[in-house]
């Protein structure tokens, strides 16, 4: 059964402003403005693949202080350690709150190393052509971008304490290094999803980055 064309074979652009399609004018460094919103229009986003590595490179070496480091500091009558977000699950576990520390090592570290995995996949088999699912791909792709947000769960909850929980000398939650690390990770892993243009997974032919 023969491959149905892609809007690049047909020789279609989309504008990514208002989604007006408009006719390419035949080689692969287009760049025009829409007819209709006059925004630029570009057949492949300039050099994505490389936006992309430098990303996801980045957010991989943050990913060990993230886990690493401390996350938070809970100080009760001027006594407290510092917690990581595993030291945090496993406190979570031992009294009990099975289900909490499942969502938070769920979103905490299962999804952040998930979505470097898909894109490192997504990069590797545009790069190097492997002979992959297109339509797998690229709902790896959507989930990527769909689970991006929800990474910031332990960003949200320790924002919320260390506004809520002061109370000068009795008690007083202070955030650490890895909260910094971690939340630097989410961003990065979200503008890496961005960057890549799921474009290039349709195309069969020679890739330009």
């Amino acid at each position: 059964m023969k491959s149905p064309l892609t809007a690049r074979q047909m020789g279609l652009i989309r504008c990514h402003t208002c989604g007006k399609l408009a006719f390419d004018v035949g080689h692969d460094e287009y760049e025009e403005h829409c007819p209709r919103c006059h925004a630029h229009m570009h057949m492949r986003a300039t050099n994505s693949l490389s936006r992309t590595w430098a990303l996801l490179i980045t957010a991989a070496i943050l990913y060990v202080p993230a886990n690493v480091l401390p996350i938070m500091t809970v100080t009760y009558f001027g006594a407290g350690e510092p917690d990581t977000i595993m030291s945090g699950i496993i406190l979570l576990l031992q009294v009990g709150s099975y289900p909490i520390a499942a969502v938070i090592f769920i979103a905490s570290i299962l999804v952040p190393l998930l979505k470097m995995v898909a894109l490192l996949i997504l990069l590797l088999s545009v790069q190097l052509k492997w002979v992959l699912d297109d339509r797998q791909r690229t709902r790896m792709y959507r989930a990527v971008e769909l689970v991006g947000r929800w990474s910031m769960l332990d960003i949200f909850v320790i924002a919320l304490l260390v506004a809520l929980v002061n109370f000068g000398s009795i008690a007083q939650i202070v955030s650490g290094p890895g909260a910094t690390a971690f939340g630097s990770v989410v961003v990065l892993t979200m503008l890496a999803a961005t960057t890549f243009d799921a474009r290039l997974i349709w195309d069969k032919e020679d890739l330009h980055d």
